[in-house]
């Protein structure tokens, strides 16, 4: 299993969007930088994520599961863009900010702080287990 950070606006769609879609999961689409892209299609189906709100929450808030490897985004038909489908696991019993990440030494190199624009991008397993214990929720 790899592990994986997933941005998204909450006015564009949130956790609780997320949420909503059950374990049909949704796609991850409209993403078009070919750097994230590319990470969806090194994705497989039970890699997990990090579901962060940016703007002005910047936290982790949950923990999503991809349920769909990469396919053809659906927003577009320009066939350059491909998506994943996730699908919400659990929420954080405390969101954890990106100051939060920042001040801890053992995700000083996490790419959320080297590049933090990136909408989708890869964590390591000793970056997960240090969020997750941040976030008071269950690594597994």
């Amino acid at each position: 299993m790899r592990y994986w950070l997933f941005k998204s606006e909450p006015s564009t769609w949130s956790w609780d969007d997320q949420v909503s879609k059950g374990d049909t999961g949704e796609e991850w689409d409209g993403v078009r930088n070919y750097q994230a892209r590319n990470f969806m299609r090194d994705m497989n189906v039970g890699d997990r994520g990090f579901f962060y709100h940016s703007q002005k929450e910047k936290s982790v808030v949950g923990i999503v599961e991809v349920c769909a490897e990469a396919h053809p985004d659906s927003t577009t038909v320009d066939d350059r863009w491909e998506c994943v489908d996730i699908k919400a696991v659990r929420p954080f019993a405390k969101p954890v900010s990106l100051d939060q990440i920042k001040a801890d030494p053992r995700l000083e190199d996490m790419v959320l702080v080297k590049n933090s624009r990136l909408s989708v991008q890869p964590v390591s397993e000793e970056e997960w287990s240090a969020v997750c214990a941040l976030g008071e929720t269950d690594p597994g």
